[in-house]
Parts: C-alpha cells; structure tokens; sequence
C-alpha cells in the first residue's frame, strides 16, 4: 500500500518505511480481528453475520498506537542488539500485545494450538474477550507481560521497580491518558529520582496521548505544548514530541524519537559506568500524540468515531444485525490489505517476520517477563543465631521488629553480590525498628546530599519514598523480574494499597492455576507494624487492622497471614517468608518493647505448627479437661490473655484453663478451604467440642467467627478484637475502649462457665473496680498504672 511522497524524510529508508507500516498494518488487522470476528479470519470470503462475534468486548482506541510503538522498538532492538521489555499501562490494550506476540512467533510458542497460520488466527480472533478464553487487558496469559492491564495507575512504577539492579534492561513503558490522571502514575513518574545509571537498567516513559477516555477528553491531551513540555522537565524528563496521523510522517517521527532517546540512555549509561558521573541525569521520555481509534473508521452513523471517545472502546456494533455496520467492518479490515501481509496458509509473510527480533531478545519472549526463569535462591543467614536469649516466658523485654530488622541487615549484606534483594517502605524504615540495616546499606537517594544527611547514597538498596502506591509498584515490578524483596509499613495505612494487593493476589492465582509455563516468583512479603494496638500515641486516625480482613478475601492458595506472638516467632516466620514462592505473605507484629514467651526451639515449633496450647501458660494438662479455651493471636492479644489468666489463677485457682496461641491465622479455616487449616479432628482437639472458648484478636472479630463457623464449637466461640474505637490515649486504655483488656477477659470466662456463676457477683466486681481506678489513674498521670506497666508472668 503506497505512503505518502514524505516516505523518506527521515532514518528510515523507503524500503524500511513500508515494511514497518505494514508490520503496524498487520498488528491493527489482528487487533480488530481479535474484538470482531469468530471465523473468516483473513476475509477470503465475503463476510457474513454470524462471522462476527455475538457480544463484542474489547477497546480499540490505544490499541494502533501500542502497535505503533511495538513495531519500533521491534527495529530498535534488532539494530540495537536491546534487552527491551513493554509495559502497557493504557487500560485493555490486550489486541494489540497479543497481536505483537503473535506476529513474533512467541505466542505460538507458549500456546501451540495458537498457531501461526490462518486456523491459529481464528483461533486467536475467537479467543478474545470470549468464554475460556483471554481477558481484553494485558494479563497473566500474555507472554512478555509483568503488568496486570485491569487497572490503570501502575505501568510506571512496574517499570523501574523491573529496571533496578537489571543494568541492561530497558522497559519501555507504554503511559495513556486517562492512566496519567491517576494519584500512583503522577508520583510515579518521580522514580527517575531513584535510578542509578551505573547498576540500574533504563526505562523509557511514553507518554501515549490520544485525546480521550471513555467519554471524555484528556486534559494531558488538551494541555498547551509548552506547559506539558515543561510540566515533564520537571518531572526530571526530557520530552521527545511525536505528533501527527499521516503515517509515513509518524514512522520517520518515532524511528527518530527513537533512536534519539536510546542514544541518550546509553550515552547516561556509559558516562555513569565508565567515567563515574554522578549527577542525576535528565532522562528521555517520548510524548507521542495521535489519533484515539487511528487507523479506525472516521465516522459510523454520521458520528465522529477517529480521534473521538466514540472510538474507545467497539467503535460500533449491532454488525450481526445492521448490515450497514457489517459492510464498515469488511471495508475496515480490507482497509489494511491482509492479502499483502499475510501468506496463503495465514502466516505473516517472511519479509515482515524479518523485523522481529529473534530468540529471547522477542520482547513476547523476554525471560525478564517471565521472572521466575531468572529467580535465584536467597543466601539465608541462620535466623536462630538472631534468637532472644528467653529462659522461661516472659522474663526478658525486646523490641519484634528490631530484632528481625539485624535478620535483615545480613540477609541484605549476604545477598549483595547478587543485587536481588531489597527492603521498600514509605519512609518508615527507621520508625519501624529495622534500622540496622543501615548498618550494611543506605537509603538510594540520586538528588543532592547535605554534610549532615544520613544514610542516603547513590547505591542505597533500601528505598523510601512517601507514596505506598509507588513502594509497592516498584516491589511488584522488582519480584515479577525475578528478584526479592520485603514492604515495610504502618499497618492503618497499608489500606492506601488495596486495589494493588487485589491486582497482584489475581496475577498470582492465574499462573498458579492455569499458566504453568510461568515460573514461581518470589513472595511478595509485608511487614505491618505500628499495628493498631501501639498507635496509643497518634491516635484513631492510625488505628486500623482490617487490611487482614480484605487480604482473607483471596484465594487460598496464595495468601498468608501470620501473627507471631513475640521476636523469635517473628524470626521463624520471616524465614519461613522469605524462602516461599507466588503467595502473598502479611506479617503484623509490634515494634515496642514487650516481653518474649517462647525459646528459638519452641518458637521454631509453634511456628511450624502455625497453633498450639502453650503447656507452661495451661493448667489442664492432667486429665485434658479444661474448663475454659482462653486463644489469643497477634502479641498485645496474647499478652492480655496471659494477664487475664494470671488473674484468674489467683481468684479462681481450682479453673481449668487451656491457653491456645495462633500464629498461622490461616490454620483456623477448615482444611478444605485453606492448605494450612486444620481438619477438624485436631480443631476440636484443641479447642474442644463443648467449652467456652474466648478468643483475644489483634483485628476485627468477625473474621474470627467468619474463618470457624463451619467448626463443630463455633456456638461457644466469643472474640474479642478491635471495634472501631480508638482516640489518642495510654497503650492499656486502647486495649479497654475495645474491651480486649484482660479485665474484660476474666469478665467474659466468669460469664461463660457455668460452674463459677456463683463467684461471677464477686470477680465481676473486682473487674469493675480495677477499670474505674485505670480510668482514674490515667486522666490524673497520663500513663498507665504501676501494675499494668510492670506486669510480668512469673508461673
């Protein structure tokens, strides 16, 4: 198909010209065979209604130009000899990348029955948006994707977090529009802030600008040229413009735009490992603008569709029944001359299939986009060698988290030869006790550094930056290339990430449930601490646990929830974390100082076990009869159920108690429904079939209820936890407004066994009266009673 005379104004040569836009030509075919038809594929017949698919899904609208960009960085890597991974952030852009892969070869290599001639085009085309078939986004079954296309707001931080430590990748991220105006792509584009030129690869932001969202302009699209050029320099960008819709004019454009931008990466790159520059570079980025729809019909109906919202997603339907629309699509995809692309058996003609680049250097086949293929090992220290000296419960004080945080410091120093272990968190490192970790690395810091600045430096592994959103798109990115690392953060504002949590647990469930061809990754671990019952201090802005609550929502197969009791547990469980492939692991556990129950060698069993009676807590053990179940899980829980029971041991020393301790939350689901749950046989072992149990709940307490109510005791089930009252107060007085005090414990066992009804008029006083004094004592001295403060297990 002839261009325009302005074929050769540019680095491409005539020849080069034609073969690329009918390589784009064959990518937009396939695209829109992919949202319209189920048969005729390559349209050797006339077409026919019942050719076209009954429910048309899909979004043609960004689609041309993620084909556009594809199709050039196709000829930068062949030329450049690249190590190129795509990142489509515009929302469902799947036609196009599946069409790219396709056209590569890739696809049919990952899928045979998808094969490249004109039975597996069909089968491609049908496939789409179709029951059993591929989603309309980029997504887990598309090879050479790190990037769930569902949601907009992430492609840029999945981007640098897959560049750092991968000093030859590039990751061409592809920015739409309507992804631009979301809260995580606008801090995301500060990343440039963290990238090391010297052991960083490189990404490449393209700012895609077509105009419209669904229904709506753009207003990055409607920005004046020079307030969008300099909005990007300050980003710390310099903007390469591709502007148009005359083809041959937009392939010299971009070819150049191109060969421009990866000149100067290389150029930042050699100055940086060659001669130790150690200014933060001005990074390029391309801004390219072109029709919504490009390429598409410019009006259906007498309705402007090209460079319209119209064309966003179908451009139109009704084609099985309108026969004016079916003629528009035949004349639309006759439009792109398959007959010129494609051989007679189907396949992309040998002179297309040139430009692709060949092997792994496929950007469908890129090992980096299957990261598991390149995952290695951690180098573990021996985490009980980090173990709290504990000589009997509750005779020694530590801080949790501090002692994991000397863990971490030696698995970062022992991994550093590697480069594929990092700690992220938004600026709450330090805060959360894991500052030895500075003993070893700084925090990666690229801007300028004051004689009084600490632990900042060019080659820091830990990153901070204020934005949850961007902490956890850099981890995503970093574990989906094949590397490992640990989110550090405030347990209230973990929520801020929920949607991303959503979007990582799917990307896991697809591939372990239905793509084996994608390898394990590591875990994606959290550490919540500053948890609810130690924000005493900040107040009911930071008091909230339920991020547990939407993370039990996921498949079982993928999520963990851990709550270790005291530092030693934490070790195991941090170990136990960090060796685990394709879950998602949360950890809550407090950072101030509280007293250790368990030795490493108990604390390895109870962790290995995930729940278990704590003998030496327990009164029972002689005939294996107790009156009342006392469970706690989460570590001020479980303290003020050890408290609650010292307490009734004095008032009440002939009571039965068993002390249950859940470390593994997951063990009190049903083993049907979860792998580490219990049968019910050993539940009930535990927590008997018949006795009260009063369970203390670092959360809410109806994911309790919610995890037992199919176990055979779940009718004597009370729980205990937080319930949404809170206020800036004593650490003690936290645990009381929620009633998860151990007065309020002793309280619930004296109401539930029935053989101290007698008694309950005399302990319930005893309850009464410690509350008013606690109440008294706190408004008078603003801390908690002697009492409560020094309170130690001394059984």
């Amino acid at each position: 198909m002839a261009l325009s005379p302005l074929s050769s104004g540019g680095p491409l040569s005539v020849d080069e010209l034609q073969r690329i836009d009918a390589y784009w030509r064959a990518a937009n075919y396939l695209s829109v065979g992919q949202i319209y038809l189920m048969d005729n594929p390559l349209l050797r017949e006339p077409l026919k209604p019942e050719q076209v698919k009954p429910r048309l899904l899909g979004h043609w609208g960004t689609t041309p130009g993620l084909n556009f960009i594809y199709a050039h960085l196709n000829r930068e890597i062949c030329q450049r000899d690249l190590n190129v991974i795509y990142l489509a952030g515009p929302g469902h852009g799947g036609p196009a990348i599946v069409a790219n892969v396709w056209l590569e070869g890739t696809y049919s290599e990952y899928y045979p029955n998808i094969s490249e001639d004109a039975a597996g085009m069909k089968k491609m085309f049908r496939q789409f948006s179709f029951p059993g078939g591929v989603p309309s986004h980029v997504a887990p079954e598309t090879p050479g994707s790190i990037h769930e296309g569902g949601e907009l707001g992430y492609a840029l931080s999945h981007a640098f977090g897959a560049v750092f430590d991968n000093p030859d990748l590039v990751a061409a991220c592809v920015v739409g529009d309507g992804e631009a105006e979301t809260g995580p792509l606008a801090t995301s584009w500060h990343s440039n802030k963290f990238l090391n030129p010297a052991r960083d690869g490189a990404v490449l932001p393209i700012l895609h600008l077509n105009g419209y969202k669904i229904a709506n302009p753009a207003f990055l699209a409607r920005l004046p040229h020079d307030e969008l050029e300099s909005l990007m320099i300050g980003y710390g960008y310099k903007p390469c413009f591709v502007e148009g819709s005359d083809p041959a004019i937009m392939h010299q454009k971009m070819a150049a735009a191109l060969d421009n931008c990866l000149d100067e990466i290389a150029e930042i790159q050699h100055e940086a490992r060659a001669h130790g520059a150690t200014e933060r570079p001005l990074w390029p980025m391309i801004v390219l603008r072109s029709p919504k729809g490009w390429t598409g019909p410019k009006e259906v109906d007498g309705k402007k569709t090209e460079d319209f919202w119209r064309s966003h997603q179908v451009p139109f339907s009704a084609v099985r029944e309108n026969p004016a629309h079916l003629a528009l699509l035949e004349e639309w995809m006759k439009s792109y001359h398959p007959e010129e692309l494609f051989t007679a058996e189907g396949a992309l003609k040998p002179e297309l299939k040139e430009l692709a680049p060949k092997g792994q250097r496929r950007m469908g086949d890129n090992p980096h986009a299957n990261g598991g293929l390149l995952l290695k090992s951690l180098h573990m220290p021996d985490y009980r060698e980090y173990a709290v000296s504990v000589s009997s419960p509750g005779s020694v004080r530590a801080e949790a988290t501090r002692v994991m945080g000397t863990f971490l410091r030696d698995v970062m120093k022992q991994n550093e030869h590697d480069s594929n272990f990092r700690v992220f968190g938004p600026d709450e490192t330090a805060s959360n006790r894991l500052g030895s970790l500075f003993e070893v690395t700084d925090r990666t810091w690229m801007e300028s550094v004051m004689p009084y600045d600490e632990s900042l430096s060019r080659n820091g592994r830990v990153m901070e930056i204020l934005s949850e959103h961007t902490c956890q798109g850099w981890l995503e990115g970093y574990l989906l290339t094949g590397r490992h690392g640990l989110f550090s953060c405030y347990e209230a504002f973990i929520h801020i990430i929920d949607s991303m949590f959503n979007q990582h647990a799917k990307w896991l469930k697809i591939t372990n449930d239905e793509i084996p061809w994608r390898r394990p990754i590591a875990s994606l671990n959290y550490l919540l601490t500053s948890h609810v019952w130690q924000q005493d201090n900040n107040g009911f802005s930071h008091q909230d646990p339920g991020f547990i609550d939407h993370v039990v929502n996921k498949k079982a197969d993928v999520i963990r929830v851990y709550l270790p009791p005291d530092a030693n547990t934490l070790l195991s469980v941090t170990d136990h974390c960090l060796r685990s492939r394709n879950y998602i692991n949360v950890i809550v556990a407090g950072k101030q100082p509280a007293w250790q129950w368990l030795d490493m060698d108990a604390a390895v069993r109870h962790c290995t076990s995930g729940i278990g009676i704590w003998e030496w807590a327990s009164n029972d053990a002689e005939d294996g009869d107790p009156d009342v179940v006392m469970a706690c899980a989460g570590d001020v829980p479980t303290l003020e159920t050890l408290a609650a029971v010292d307490i009734l041991r004095d008032k009440i020393p002939d009571l039965k108690i068993r002390v249950v301790n859940v470390v593994d939350l997951m063990t009190l689901q049903p083993s049907e429904e979860h792998p580490h749950g219990l049968k019910d046989r050993d539940f009930d072992d535990i927590f008997t079939t018949d006795k009260p149990i009063i369970f203390a709940y670092h959360g809410y307490p109806w994911l309790i209820h919610r995890l037992t109510y199919r176990r055979t005791n779940h009718k004597n089930l009370h729980v205990r936890g937080y319930k949404e009252e809170g206020t800036t107060t004593t650490p003690f007085d936290m645990v009381v407004m929620n009633d998860l005090d151990r007065f309020h414990l002793v309280a619930d066992v004296v109401e539930r066994v029935p053989r101290l009804r007698q008694r309950a008029a005399y302990v319930k006083q005893h309850v009464r009266d410690k509350l008013i004094a606690h109440k008294e004592y706190i408004r008078k001295y603003g801390e908690d009673m002697p009492e409560i403060r020094n309170w130690q297990w001394t059984r």
